[in-house]
């Protein structure tokens, strides 16, 4: 009976550390790799593949990506982007008295948590998803820090059927590189980024052109009150 209880506790204890290698070192890992390397292909760029997609990225590093974009971002996702460590408490707050107000549903994700969320996990929404992105969200805050978050957020994200970073959404919409956008191409890209299949920054409607104003008028106050100061 002793042997058949040390066997099971050595199965136990293997499964212990087996868990501890995948659920906490591997992720370090990968994030350290990540660091320095640009991420591969994301979960969401092989699904729109088989969804009949194309596949055009150019990564470029952050300072070959306009300023004007990088404040114009910010302004339209994550204001305080500067200023938290990955999580906006105000915000999740908001969105959850605006979501139990019965009001159409609303995110509080930081611009940390969508990286975190496109580059190591899947998109669609589930309760294991959100405590894996909420513990990569923090890997890469303290790993990475506010400038590699930007730059890979910013050479990540998607900006169109198959388009993907800001390089490609600047050639494709605007026939320019991501470093020679204007205000008003870089507010009209930014306006997208919620509906990117379904909105369109070259040949905007009213409501994206209207949105795009209101993201022009906030990147003004960003540049104005050093809010992006921690990445330009």
């Amino acid at each position: 009976m002793q042997p058949r209880r040390g066997f099971l506790g050595g199965l136990f204890r293997g499964a212990v550390i087996l868990a501890l290698v995948f659920g906490l070192i591997g992720p370090i890992a990968v994030v350290v790799v990540y660091r320095f390397a640009p991420p591969p292909m994301t979960y969401l760029m092989v699904e729109r593949m088989f969804q009949g997609h194309g596949f055009d990225r150019r990564w470029v590093p952050l300072s070959r990506i306009s300023p004007t974009l990088v404040r114009s971002v910010i302004g339209a996702e994550d204001a305080r982007f500067c200023e938290h460590h990955g999580f906006d408490w105000n915000a999740i707050q908001k969105a959850m008295d605006h979501n139990e107000a019965g009001k159409r549903l609303r995110g509080g994700s930081t611009i940390s948590q969508q990286t975190a969320k496109n580059i190591f996990l899947w998109p669609h929404r589930d309760w294991v998803r959100k405590g894996l992105e909420t513990w990569f969200t923090v890997l890469i805050e303290v790993i990475w820090g506010k400038e590699r978050i930007m730059e890979v957020y910013l050479n990540s994200i998607e900006w169109g059927p198959g388009i993907y970073g800001a390089e490609a959404a600047a050639q494709h919409n605007f026939n320019t590189s991501a470093a020679q956008l204007n205000a008003a191409q870089a507010a009209r890209l930014a306006a997208i980024i919620p509906k990117p299949l379904a909105w369109k920054a070259a040949r905007p409607g009213a409501y994206v052109q209207r949105r795009g104003g209101h993201i022009a008028v906030a990147a003004g106050t960003i540049r104005r009150d050093g809010l992006a100061d921690c990445v330009l």
